[in-house]
């Protein structure tokens, strides 16, 4: 069953959900908004990837026994630890419908888009850390991890949100979003490292250096306002861009506050730290 819903709103949009009998829908703690009076409200620290989302059955030996129980208990640990270290909320907040349709509201935490998802079961989305919104349930989320010096270098760190299943995932970004497919620009695109969104699996998620250790590598770096990298997407598939990075603006509001740290170069001076 599709998960019907709707986004609306422009600066700021929201995403409001109509449940139909049966259906669940779960969001990281802190991003709903309101809900009708017949659709209950639960707090879980499992996904539905760590059994979180589906019930336990009784018996001794099946997967409601106390080999289940211990099973389900270990990866909704697993799961809790890999989100504890990605920064992400260690709870999920679930929603269902009793007795006839409801209705539930998600947003964002920033000003911008939102775009609902459909995952077809053949292939994965990776998103951004803090993009996932909601999701249905038979929508598995996870934590990806990317590998060495790419994660490192990589401005929004080294950690992806990764969606699998099948059924309607919500993400949201800043300011406005853009889509398009390396493809269609010669197999590439290289970005700043804070304007990626989500992108399909197959895509090919890497950093490079800004230009090389020569005169006008230093100027791209310390006057350019990228710093040192940009994010670099090969392949064939869907590609989600924001035009307002977290860093741009945590930046124009230290600013405005009269403590604007990054001085009149921008580039390696543009920092977040204290």
């Amino acid at each position: 069953m599709t998960l019907q819903q709707e986004i609306v709103g422009n600066a700021m949009q929201m995403a409001v959900v109509s449940l139909q009998p049966g259906q669940t829908v779960y969001c990281e703690a802190g991003k709903f908004l309101f809900k009708t009076t017949n659709v209950t409200m639960e707090t879980r620290l499992g996904g539905p990837s760590g059994g979180g989302g589906r019930q336990s059955q009784p018996g001794g030996g099946g997967p409601g026994g106390m080999g289940g129980l211990l099973r389900q208990a270990m990866g909704t640990a697993m799961q809790a630890g890999q989100r504890a270290l990605a920064g992400e909320s260690l709870a999920f907040q679930y929603f269902t419908t009793q007795g006839g349709e409801g209705t539930v509201g998600f947003a964002g935490v920033l000003p911008g888009e939102m775009r609902a998802l459909e995952l077809d079961g053949t292939r994965a989305w990776f998103a951004e850390k803090d993009a996932f919104v909601a999701a249905e349930s038979t929508v598995d989320f996870g934590i990806a991890f990317q590998g060495g010096r790419t994660g490192r270098s990589g401005g929004e760190g080294f950690v992806l949100e990764k969606f699998t299943g099948r059924g309607t995932v919500i993400i949201a970004g800043a300011g406005n979003f853009i889509d398009l497919n390396p493809a269609d620009f010669g197999g590439r695109v290289e970005v700043d490292t804070g304007c990626v969104v989500a992108f399909e699996e197959g895509i090919q998620y890497g950093v490079q250096r800004v230009g090389g250790l020569n005169r006008q590598g230093v100027m791209n770096a310390v006057f350019g306002g990228e710093g040192l990298s940009l994010a670099t997407l090969e392949g064939n598939g869907r590609v989600i861009l924001q035009s307002l990075t977290i860093e741009s603006l945590a930046n124009a509001l230290r600013k405005a506050q009269g403590g604007d740290k990054q001085g009149p170069t921008g580039g390696l001076f543009s920092t977040n730290a204290q």
